[in-house]
């Protein structure tokens, strides 16, 4: 039978996020979206597609995102809210999230009506469901149906028509019809123009494009509340502090990085032994168990974030060597290719006015640009269907 070995400390995580006989197993009760898709592939596989991707995250397309792009989704996803005064904050951000990934991915939305964004979500909510069935604590084969029935449905009415422009857009490149730099920078985009290549059949193709769609849009949407939270719970604890995320998008840069750090997007990540090893703490690995970096205790390492590790600071000074969002971003192979775009780069390493604050920082910026706050007479409750300790609903007025 195999074994379960716990990871808490910094170091101890560095190492085994790094450890190559290490596979990722987070996901493997999520399968019906999941199966395949870059973040569980290992070794050759993984490489390929990743060189592949990578180039869809390059520091010009991430500066169009966050300077031209993204302002733009906020200020269209926010206005109806902003004019009735009130608006839901978790299925706000995801929508707004769900509306830059869906470029991202290469999930057209040719009526760009409410409607159809609304529909996109609901789908979205699924594949969400679906990506994280191990932390689902209803009946998980009734919830896996239900995810397998909204990809199939997905696929007719979003995913196909997407497919169908862009196989078109390719012909006509090779044709001579039209300049390559014309076509579509997104996922979906890329794996259709190296199926080919990477040995990607239809059900592949339609997975790895709903895992963009859903890491694009939840783990930044998830960010996104909770930093809001955060920022709102500073005004009567740190009063300043609280009027300076309003004004500094810097500072506020930094409590998105604090908010990661105390509360990653998974609490946990999973990985799986292919062959024995030991990990630095000198705990021996057979082939087949399962090592578990448990992120909540890695992320307060008192020697990587000081005697405090465990209080909201966003003016904390990491340990020399350490990120200021610890490990939810994960380390080595399997690292989040999206970092970078939903949250910059660490601010100590990037000053300058050609600085890229990421996306989440941005659009947290706009919700209190626009006066955001809680509603004092609609608490928020959080989801009492998951482990992960997500917001169900987040009531605020703007």
């Amino acid at each position: 039978m195999s074994a379960v070995h716990t990871v808490t400390t910094y170091e101890a995580a560095r190492d085994a996020f790094r450890q190559k006989q290490l596979r990722q197993a987070l996901y493997d009760e999520g399968e019906v979206v999941m199966a395949d898709v870059l973040v569980n592939l290992h070794g050759g596989a993984h490489r390929s597609r990743r060189r592949l991707e990578n180039r869809l995250f390059r520091r010009d397309t991430r500066e169009r995102d966050e300077r031209e792009r993204f302002p733009a989704i906020v200020a269209e996803t926010l206005a109806p809210h902003v004019a009735g005064g009130r608006a839901e904050l978790v299925s706000l951000s995801h929508e707004m999230m769900m509306n830059l990934a869906a470029t991202t991915a290469g999930v057209d939305r040719p009526e760009r009506s409410a409607e159809e964004t609304h529909r996109l979500y609901r789908y979205l909510m699924r594949f969400i469901e679906g990506a994280t069935l191990a932390h689902y604590t209803g009946d998980r084969e009734a919830k896996r149906a239900e995810v397998a029935e909204a990809l199939d449905a997905f696929d007719g009415e979003f995913l196909q028509p997407s497919i169908a422009r862009r196989r078109a857009a390719l012909d006509a490149v090779a044709a001579g019809d039209l300049p390559s730099d014309e076509l579509p920078q997104d996922v979906l985009t890329v794996l259709l123009a190296n199926e080919d290549q990477l040995e990607l059949g239809p059900e592949v193709v339609r997975r790895e494009t709903c895992f963009y769609l859903l890491a694009g849009a939840h783990t930044s949407a998830t960010a996104f509340v909770r930093t809001l939270d955060h920022v709102f719970r500073l005004a009567d604890e740190a009063p300043a502090d609280a009027a300076r995320a309003r004004d500094d998008l810097g500072f506020l840069q930094r409590c998105v990085h604090e908010t990661v750090r105390l509360q990653p997007s998974s609490p946990v990540a999973v990985r799986r032994a292919l062959e024995p090893l030991t990990l630095a703490g000198g705990q021996a690995v057979a082939a087949g168990d399962e090592v578990v970096i448990d992120l909540m205790a890695v992320n307060r390492d008192p020697e990587a974030f000081g005697p405090d590790a465990e209080r909201f600071d966003p003016q904390r000074t990491p340990a020399p060597g350490v990120a200021p969002w610890g490990m939810s971003f994960g380390l080595g192979m399997h690292a989040c290719i999206g970092q970078e775009l939903a949250a910059g780069g660490d601010p100590a390493a990037e000053p300058g006015p050609d600085r890229l604050y990421g996306l989440v920082p941005v659009a947290v910026r706009a919700v209190l640009a626009d006066g955001a706050h809680p509603d004092p007479e609609d608490p928020p409750r959080l989801d009492p269907t998951s482990a992960r300790g997500y917001w169900a609903a987040y009531p605020g007025r703007v």
